[in-house]
């Protein structure tokens, strides 16, 4: 047990959970093609990322409570 490597599952559970997160996507997607010739600077899709995310980390804590065993339990 002490030869193995700790594996990080934050990865795995955001890729798990950007399935549920489409709709978020696809508007940050849609803005990036809407500000896509904008060469002033002054247009971004910051609010459209943001919201992406958060619907992402929003959905992985509620997943961690299923990866993270309490030690009492091991």
């Amino acid at each position: 047990m002490a030869d193995e490597e700790l594996v990080d599952p934050k990865k795995y559970l955001e890729d798990s959970c950007k399935p549920k997160c489409v709709k978020s996507l696809l508007g940050y997607q849609a803005c990036m093609k809407r500000i896509e010739g904008d060469e002033s600077g002054h247009k971004h899709c910051t609010g459209q990322y943001f919201d992406y995310w958060s619907c992402v980390d929003k959905c992985v804590m509620s997943l961690l409570p299923m990866v993270f065993i309490p030690p009492s339990h091991i």
